[in-house]
């Protein structure tokens, strides 16, 4: 059990800079080796630069629900219209391997998540304010302004959700909130669950002595 790898979720409302955080995480492997990202399955539509298999798997909708019906996803939610799920064959394999692996999923996944994997490791990252998160919105420019209210709108509803997480991240500078990120992944290998095998490999050293 001790050789399985975590599983890390993290969730934050639109435009609150954690898509930003994950990139940063995997910018820096180096410093977080045995960390995988989960590609989720969606049936929206490729937004410019993104890649097939890399962002997300791009699937039509007639796919995507012949996996629902074949018990293929960890969890899966339906949000801004679009389907999106987590393939739990490919989680499971990657912590079989003991590699940790970082979901970045909505609130009503993680829910889904925490429920079939109780020992799942739920971030969840806030904006300062929320007019810091509608001028976000606005800057990043990739949505109608009809769309930035209603993400608006569903922020209202996700920001409650931020006690059913384990950790929490308030996302004012990037850098702080990269360092909190990477320091709950570490912190998350040296639980005494993750570490029993070695301890007690090094206990019996003492004992033979």
């Amino acid at each position: 059990m001790s050789n399985r790898g975590n599983l890390i979720v993290i969730s934050a409302p639109s435009g609150s800079g954690k898509s930003t955080l994950v990139r940063g995480l995997f910018d820096r492997l180096l410093e977080t080796p045995g960390l995988v990202f989960s590609v989720s399955h969606t049936t929206r539509k490729p937004r410019a630069g993104e890649k097939h298999g890399v962002d997300y798997f791009f699937v039509s909708e007639q796919e995507f629900r012949a996996t629902i019906d074949a018990g293929g996803f960890l969890e899966y939610a339906q949000v801004y219209g679009n389907l999106y799920g987590t393939s739990r064959d490919a989680v499971e394999a990657e912590l079989q391997a003991g590699r940790d692996v970082l979901l970045d999923i909505d609130v009503q996944g993680a829910m889904s998540v925490k429920q079939s994997m109780p020992d799942a490791i739920l971030i969840f990252v806030l904006p300062p304010s929320y007019k810091v998160l509608r001028e976000r919105l606005l800057k990043r420019g990739l949505d109608e302004r009809d769309t930035i209210e209603r993400r608006l709108r569903i922020a209202r509803q996700e920001v409650v959700c931020y006690s059913k997480y384990d950790y929490l991240i308030v996302n004012e500078d990037i850098e702080k909130s990269l360092f909190e990120l990477k320091s709950i992944v570490s912190a998350a290998r040296c639980t005494i669950d993750k570490r029993k095998e070695r301890a007690e490999e090094i206990v019996k050293t003492f004992e033979d002595n």
